[in-house]
């Protein structure tokens, strides 16, 4: 069984995120963008880059996704770590100095609206998530995508993210059946774009994961981030339960 959870209900209701950094890994963020409004910095990752703080984004994913973050928590601090160019690729390894590039940073939260189905990246990730935690960083990440388990989101450690078909945009379900980890279901529809219909626009578990970084953001304002304290946080108010 499932805790539903909506952004009028406590623990979400009155906070809007204030004093809490997130780490956008993705292709970039749009700074200025009028769903986005200012960045607080970033790094350009991509081997190629020409400037290391490049982190303008030329797919627009990353923007979307953080669209959806600032939606949910106005208030929260962004910081672009761009990871992809002119396709969502990456490797493992650069992934992994994403995460620590975040977690030295100040970065409360790390989201990543990606991950690998390899099995055998998933010790170099450990190893980054390890090092986040110790940070006081977070990472939330894509737990299944096309059936297959993905990593990092699949490991101990992390907030695994499944999407939600039936989830409107404010609302997301803890997992009490994963408990002591926490997974969440959320809806995988970013922010509405006026006169786009959303068969248009992005959609899929990339949004679902920037969904809940936004539910979660807005949890831990004033709060320190641990993923046990977020599963405290989350499982002491009942919002209501859904099957």
């Amino acid at each position: 069984m499932n805790h539903r959870l909506t952004l009028n209900n406590s623990p979400f209701a009155g906070r809007t995120g204030r004093g809490v950094r997130v780490a956008v890994v993705d292709s970039g963020i749009a700074a200025g963008h009028p769903h986005i409004g200012p960045v607080a910095g970033g790094v350009s990752l991509i081997e190629a880059a020409v400037d290391a703080l490049d982190y303008r984004d030329r797919l627009g994913h990353g923007t979307a996704v953080a669209a959806a973050i600032r939606e949910k928590a106005p208030d929260a601090e962004l910081l672009a770590v761009r990871l992809f160019d002119l396709e969502l690729r990456a490797t493992a390894g650069n992934l992994a100095q994403a995460i620590r590039w975040a977690a030295d940073h100040g970065a409360h939260l790390i989201n990543l609206s990606l991950g690998t189905p390899n099995v055998e990246r998933s010790e170099l990730l450990s190893e980054a998530v390890g090092y986040a935690a110790a940070c006081g960083a977070i990472v939330i990440a894509a737990l299944e995508q096309h059936g297959a388990r993905m990593y990092p989101g699949a490991l101990d450690g992390v907030v695994g993210v499944l999407i939600c078909s039936e989830c409107a945009r404010d609302e997301m379900f803890v997992v009490e059946a994963a408990l002591p980890a926490l997974r969440i279901y959320a809806s995988g529809y970013p922010r509405p774009i006026p006169g786009v219909p959303p068969e248009l626009n992005f959609s899929g578990v990339s949004f679902a994961v920037a969904n809940a970084t936004g539910f979660l953001a807005r949890l831990l304002e004033d709060q320190p981030a641990s993923v046990g304290r977020l599963r405290e946080l989350l499982t002491i108010e009942e919002s209501g339960v859904g099957g």
